[in-house]
């Protein structure tokens, strides 16, 4: 009830009684009832004229309870009363009064239903006091009897009780407290047994107890033993931690590890490693070239170990050289090998962790945890390049310690095979290109590689001027990938070995070194049988690989006998692939196996001595270059130069006459030309001896060039009966093509290893040197095409011939049948070279080619010095041509006939008329200044005039002007 008053005297109300007997006081003033009420509030009414009506009361009627309306009434009535206006405020007051009972009506009628609740609830209140009453007077009662029901001896039990389970704790104290003083006989054991983490353990656990008792004075001295006990461990710990670096053990790393994460140090573990390792980088090295220095020095002077590593390199001794370099990177890789193993091991308990901590619900730990595993993963990663970088630099150090051109080439191909591994153990290792090794081995590789190859051109010359290009005999089935020097590109490269001494990879599947050699091994172990000690298998006896062949090369096939398939394939085109145009008939292929020499012996290539011995440094250069990719274009360029030189002496030795270019027949290409120049320009020395007055870049570039070769005075070029050297100029010109094809096989391992920048020099290079191989045969094989036939004899011969006859002749004239036993000699001397060498189709087709086409051109040309001549002698000469083919055709299988159309096309001109003349003058400008001026002089002064004449000779002249 108080709460209901105190809530409407907030809000400005009052208790209906308390409103009753404020009104009550005015007893003048008649109080209005129920229905006057309802009647009120029934009645229409104005809510504004109400308000103004109260507003208009006046404010003391509002003020204290004490306030006495009456009086304050009578004081204001005026000393004379007026009857009427004493009404009209009568009424003024009733109408107030009416508002305000009305408006005190609302109020009550509106806060009703708020009252009643409110009215409930205290009753309610009231109920529950009155229950809590009698509870608290049951609670009194029973405490009371409970009182009563305790005596003093049960109080006396619990005591004694109590004072037990004291000393019952106090015991337990003092056992605990004699464990702990005899806890480092404990400590001293497991530590021995390399038990870090239980000695941790236990001695974390005997703090953690020694705090429990603190408040003993005899634990204070076993809390200081403790804490030294636990810095000992951290020692031995660290001494634990370093023995990883050298020899990685999988249990001995996870104790060390779990024994600092016991101590809450994994950060500073991981610090200690990195420092760790480096020292034993330092230390390692150092050892190893110390014990090979003082073995070598053969004392045990100990001036030695007082000098720096940098200084101590130097007095490694030449002999010892490459195993102290091989021992080194061995104890390089076991270094690197922990460091990798220990990366391992932090992946895979990473992971574990990873998913145990999933399952877990400790999320600061887990936090904690995880950042501890990001600071040693970043950690890690960081020291594989600080360690590759601390390996170069102790390696490069030794490098630059001994002048390494001391060396021979196998024993330099070593060492950058070993730098090789090395680099291939860094790149794996840490993704690293090796930048310190490579800069530092690229410059002395080349500088050696320069001398080297210098050394190689100069005994180059030597073996091309003493060569006598006789044939080397070799296997049908010979490859380069035979030799020795070539091993490596036919074997799958292993890690292990040598690029040239490599295994055969059982699996396709790429395997890093850590994988091969992660369980045992070196990939830098020095093997004794590194040396390939089976002999090369490629030399054939004889030039036949067994006697049965050579004598089945000369068996003779009667007509009955099937045509062997090795002389099909001999008359298949060699360059094109194709058939001949016309068909070869058995008579013919009987006919001509003797000349073949493929049938004489086994169809092996031609090469000589000197092209092996190319083949072979091509093969040593190869070898360096796969080694060592980054000097692979200086290599490629050395390999270039002998190629170049190669080229170039053939030509030089079988190729040059200044004659050809004069022939007009194109015989060689713009493209060798240019090939030629360049290698003249830039390879070859045609000074004879230095020049005193020239300059120092002069004396620079000289050395870098080769004399030209001379040919050995053994080789003889001169001798008709010899085809004036063809046997020597056919192996020279074949061990060439040989050559070049070699190094088209070799192209795409060149492509490979080349930079990309450097990849147009390849690429110029086999385009316009390489391809020239073959083009060389023209030019070398001309000079006996013109030497083999007796041209002048024919001219002679033609000379002497009349072709101003009045009647057709049936008979050819005899120079036809001098020039066809020319041609049958000349098949014949073939024969008998091809008995020594074997003479390929495209050899023979070309000398063919060369001799029938100087032929056709010497027949132009014998025509061309006619005087005189008729109609008849026209038709003469078509005779002797015709026969001339037909003879021809039956000795050679080359379709169509070289330059036919060119003998054929000048007899028929005689037939054209003057303006057709005119035309067909200017459309064939391959015939000469003279060939052209004897056709019109004399072929055609028999049906044209004269100045038809001086027109067409004066067209002759144009066209032969711009050639002046």
């Amino acid at each position: 009830m108080q709460k209901i008053k105190s809530l409407m005297t907030r809000q400005g109300l009052k208790s209906p009684q308390e409103s009753l007997s404020d009104l009550g006081a005015i007893e003048s003033l008649r109080v209005p009832g129920k229905e006057e009420f309802r009647e009120l509030r029934e009645q229409p009414s104005d809510p504004q004229a109400e308000q103004e009506l109260i507003n208009s009361i006046e404010q003391v009627y509002f003020s204290a309870d004490s306030f006495d309306i009456v009086k304050y009434e009578l004081e204001k009535l005026p000393p004379v009363l007026n009857l009427q206006d004493l009404e009209e405020y009568r009424d003024k007051l009733k109408q107030q009064q009416a508002a305000v009972s009305k408006k005190v009506a609302d109020l009550i009628l509106e806060k009703q239903p708020a009252y009643v609740k409110e009215l409930e609830r205290v009753t309610s209140l009231q109920t529950g006091l009155q229950l809590a009453a009698v509870i608290c007077t049951n609670g009194r009662r029973h405490l009371n009897i409970a009182k009563e029901g305790f005596t003093q001896a049960s109080l006396g039990l619990l005591a004694n009780q109590r004072k037990r389970q004291l000393l019952i704790g106090l015991l337990k104290s003092l056992r605990t407290i004699k464990t702990l003083q005899r806890t480092d006989v404990r400590l001293s054991e497991m530590l021995e047994e390399e038990d870090y983490p239980g000695a941790i353990q236990l001695c974390l656990e005997c703090q953690k107890a020694a705090s429990t008792f603190k408040h003993y004075s005899c634990i204070s001295e076993l809390n200081s033993k403790l804490q030294d006990t636990l810095e000992q461990i951290e020692e031995q710990l660290d001494v634990a931690l370093s023995k990883i670096c050298k020899n990685f053990d999988i249990n001995h790393y996870t104790k060390v590890q779990q024994a600092y994460r016991l101590l809450g140090k994994t950060q500073t573990a991981m610090d200690q490693l990195h420092m760790h390792f480096t020292q034993a980088i330092h230390n390692t090295v150092f050892q190893v070239v110390l014990g090979y220095v003082e073995l070598c020095a053969g004392n045990t002077d100990t001036k030695f170990q007082k000098l720096q590593y940098k200084d101590l390199c130097t007095h490694v001794t030449p002999d010892s050289y490459i195993p102290c370099l091989a021992d080194l990177c061995k104890a390089l890789w076991e270094v690197m090998l922990s460091y990798y193993r220990t990366m391992e091991w932090h992946e895979k308990h990473d992971n574990e962790d990873t998913a145990s901590a999933s399952e877990g619900s400790n999320m600061i730990g887990t936090e904690e945890t995880n950042f501890d595993r990001g600071y040693i993963k970043k950690k890690l990663e960081h020291g594989l390049t600080r360690i590759w970088q601390d390996v170069q630099l102790k390696v490069k150090t030794y490098l630059l310690g001994t002048d390494l051109s001391i060396f021979k080439y196998d024993d330099f191909i070593f060492v950058l095979d070993i730098i090789s591994r090395l680099m291939q153990v860094g790149e794996e290792f840490c993704g690293s290109k090796s930048e310190v090794l490579q800069e530092s081995i690229r410059k002395q590789s080349v500088n050696y590689f320069k001398n080297y190859h210098r050394t190689r051109l100069d005994e180059l010359r030597m073996f091309l001027e003493n060569e006598t290009w006789e044939l080397c005999p070799v296997k049908s089935n010979f490859s380069i990938l035979q030799l020795h020097e070539f091993k490596f590109m036919e074997q799958s490269r292993s890690p292990s070995v040598s690029p040239s001494k490599q295994p055969v990879s059982t699996s396709s599947k790429a395997v890093t070194l850590f994988e091969q050699y992660c369980s045992g091994g070196n990939p830098f172990e020095i093997q004794a049988n590194h040396k390939d000690e089976e002999t090369e298998d490629v030399l054939a006896s004889n030039g036949y690989e067994s006697d049965e062949q050579e004598k089945s090369a000369y068996q003779e096939y009667d007509s009955d006998s099937d045509v062997p398939e090795e002389l099909k394939r001999d008359y298949v085109d060699e360059q094109t692939g194709d058939a001949p145009v016309k068909s070869v008939s058995r008579e013919t292929l009987k006919s001509r196996k003797k000349s073949d020499y493929s049938l004489n012996k086994v169809n092996a290539p031609i090469l000589t001595n000197t092209t092996l011995n190319v083949i072979r440094l091509v093969g040593k250069y190869m070898q360096m270059m796969n080694i060592l990719k980054p000097i692979a274009f200086d290599v490629i360029h050395f390999m270039s130069q002998l190629f170049d030189y190669y080229l170039y002496a053939i030509y030089t030795f079988f190729g040059r006459n200044d004659s050809l270019e004069s022939t007009g027949l194109g015989l060689s290409s713009s493209r060798l030309r240019t090939t030629l120049n360049r290698i003249q320009e830039s390879l070859i020395d045609l000074e004879v001896s230095a020049d005193p007055t020239a300059t120092l870049t002069a004396a620079e570039e000289r050395k870098e060039k080769v004399p030209s070769p001379h040919l050995s005075h053994l080789v003889v070029l001169t001798s008709g009966d010899t085809l004036y050297g063809l046997a020597e100029r056919v192996v020279a010109t074949e061990s060439l093509v040989f050559l070049a094809e070699q190094f088209e096989f070799l192209q795409p391992h060149l492509d490979a290893v080349m930079p990309a920048v450097k990849k147009p020099f390849l690429q110029q290079f086999y385009s316009q040197t390489v391809s020239t191989a073959s083009e060389l045969r023209k030019p070398i094989y001309w000079i006996v095409a013109g030497k083999a036939i007796d041209y002048e004899q024919m001219l002679l011969l033609m000379a002497n011939v009349k072709w101003d006859v009045k009647e057709i002749m049936s008979q050819h004239n005899i120079y036809v049948d001098a020039l066809l036993k020319e041609f049958e000699q000349f098949n014949r001397r073939l024969n008998e070279v091809s008995k020594r060498v074997r003479i390929p189709l495209p050899v023979s087709n070309i000398l063919w080619e060369h001799c029938i086409r100087l032929a056709n051109r010497t027949i132009v040309e014998g025509y061309a010095n006619v005087k005189k001549c008729s109609n008849e002698g026209r038709a003469l000469m078509q005779l002797d041509f015709q026969q001339f083919l037909m003879k021809l055709e039956k000795l050679t299988d080359i379709r169509p006939i070289p330059d036919k159309e060119f003998v054929e096309t000048y007899i028929k001109a005689y037939y054209l008329t003057e303006n057709d003349m005119e035309r067909w003058i200017k459309e064939h400008r391959e015939y000469s200044m003279k060939q052209l001026t004897n056709l019109v002089n004399v072929c055609l002064g028999s049906h044209i005039n004269k100045k038809a004449r001086q027109k067409l000779l004066a067209a002759i002249d144009d066209i032969d002007r711009p050639k002046r």
